[in-house]
Parts: C-alpha cells; sequence; structure tokens
C-alpha cells in the first residue's frame, strides 16, 4: 500500500487558502486508485474541516503537528499533550521574549488558532493580543494544551532564532515553524513523521511507500520518514533542499502536477 501524507497552507490549498479544482481531481484519482491518503498539518481540526471540499475528502486528518490523529470519522485516535507545568515555563519563557503567543487546546485557540490572523494587519495584531488576558486558559475546565506558538513581524524574525535557542536544551518538547515568523512548540511525541508511523501501526497497515508533500519546516519531520519527499516551489529554499523533488507552487496546482507529471501515481 502506497501513503501520500499532505500538507494543507502553502502545499494542497493555493495562496487564497482554496483547495483548487485540479488538486480536487488529482485527489479524487489517487483515491480510486486505493492510495492511502492523509492530511498532515499544523492546522487545528476546526480550521480544517471548515472548508467543505476537504471535510467530504473522507481521509485521516493528523492536526497540529501529529499531536492529534482523527480517522476518516473524524474520531481521535491520538493525543500528545504539553502538561500544565511544562506549559507554564514555556509561557513565561515566550513572554520574555515579548512575542505574540497562541495558544492550542482542547477547547480551541487562545486567543484563535493561526488561520484566522492572516488578515490582520500589524495595528490590528498588536491591539488583538495586547487585550488578551491570558490567564483565562487555566480557567478551562479539564484543559489539554497541544501546542504554544510564538509569533513576530516578519522584521523580527530573528527573534525565532532566539528562542528557539533558549528552549533548545527542552527535551520534553518539538519545535518546528510553519512561517519563518513563528515556532511552534509540541509534545516531543507530537511530530508530522512519528505520526504517519503511529497511525501505520495502530491501523495494522504496512506503507510500502510514503510520499510526503510540503512547504514548511514543520514538514521536514514527515519528509524524513518518506520514501519521496515533495517540496513545493513556494517553499524556503531550506526546505526545498531538503527534499527529493520540487514542484510547482501552490498557485500552480504543483500537488497535482507532482503525482500526475513527476511521480506518475495516476
Amino acid at each position: 500500500m502506497k501513503c501520500l501524507s499532505i500538507d494543507l497552507d502553502g502545499t494542497l490549498l493555493n495562496s487564497k487558502h482554496e483547495l483548487s479544482a485540479g488538486n480536487l481531481e488529482a485527489i479524487k484519482e489517487l483515491k480510486e486508485k486505493g492510495y492511502y491518503l492523509i492530511l498532515n498539518t499544523g492546522r487545528a481540526y476546526k480550521d480544517v474541516i471548515k472548508y467543505d471540499a476537504v471535510k467530504q475528502l473522507n481521509v485521516p486528518i493528523f492536526c497540529i503537528n501529529g499531536s492529534v490523529l482523527y480517522n476518516a470519522a473524524g474520531e481521535i485516535m491520538y493525543e500528545a499533550s504539553l502538561s500544565i507545568d511544562e506549559y507554564k515555563k514555556l509561557f513565561a519563557t515566550l513572554k520574555g521574549f515579548d512575542v505574540r503567543i497562541l495558544v492550542y487546546t482542547n477547547h480551541g485557540g487562545f486567543p484563535s488558532t493561526l488561520p484566522p490572523l492572516h488578515d490582520m494587519d500589524e495595528g490590528e495584531l498588536d491591539r488583538f493580543f495586547k487585550a488578551y488576558n491570558y490567564d483565562e486558559i487555566l480557567e478551562q475546565e479539564n484543559l489539554t494544551i497541544y501546542k504554544l506558538i510564538a509569533l513576530v513581524r516578519n522584521e523580527q524574525v530573528e527573534l525565532i532564532d532566539e528562542v528557539k535557542k533558549a528552549l533548545s536544551e527542552n527535551t520534553a518538547i518539538s519545535m518546528a515553524s510553519s512561517f519563518p515568523n513563528n515556532v511552534e512548540i509540541t509534545s516531543s511525541e507530537a511530530h508530522k513523521g512519528k505520526a504517519i508511523l503511529r497511525y501505520q501501526d495502530m491501523m495494522n497497515l504496512q506503507f510500502e511507500e510514503i510520499y510526503a508533500f510540503g512547504d514548511g519546516g514543520n514538514d521536514l519531520a514527515q519528509f524524513e520518514v518518506a520514501t519521496k519527499s515533495v517540496a513545493m516551489a513556494n517553499a524556503p529554499i531550506s526546505i526545498q533542499e531538503k527534499a527529493d523533488l520540487i514542484t510547482k507552487t501552490n498557485d500552480e496546482d504543483g500537488f497535482a502536477y507532482s503525482v500526475r507529471h513527476q511521480l506518475h501515481l495516476i
């Protein structure tokens, strides 16, 4: 059985965050031919299934960089979380760098998840984060924390390297960047590549080949376990250099182009 593990933002979705007709048709053909398809994303589940076209694909969805694994029916199969004590330490460190902080939990994202922020300008973002009282998070009942994201302005990307350096010796966490101006912090068990292998074992499957498609730093984890890794042409050069193949951009149906003309899967 051959498996395709596909990132969403910057990969399957175009720059308008849409699933194009070309990519959708390619996915339908792949499913008809019996390939095993997985969506492997940094997004929370609600930010994935809000797209009707994506929801109707009826495939497993690995969310929050492998923190939460959903089967095709939308049922949680596995969770990797950060302890409350670990969260408190991480939050204190991030506050010391004066970065914007997002917290992903079983109650949603606080003060938001990442996708809704894409249309805000810097002034709106500043007001949005300054107005939020983070003490409200720990007041949630039966709280489970999956991920923290540290965000900076595009001209402050050097701060991200400083945050990564400060947390580099913490073996309880994994770090990855979906965009150059952020770092996503999860449990050490949350990892796009580990998620594929974990799911394979849980479902008693045997993936003879794994094709991984992505464009961001958090996709390097799935590239590590892939038989063949494919980076988008819109990916940073550092990501392209780690891939076996470079396809077209996400605005040129790069996913569909790769499965048809590079990998010859359909």
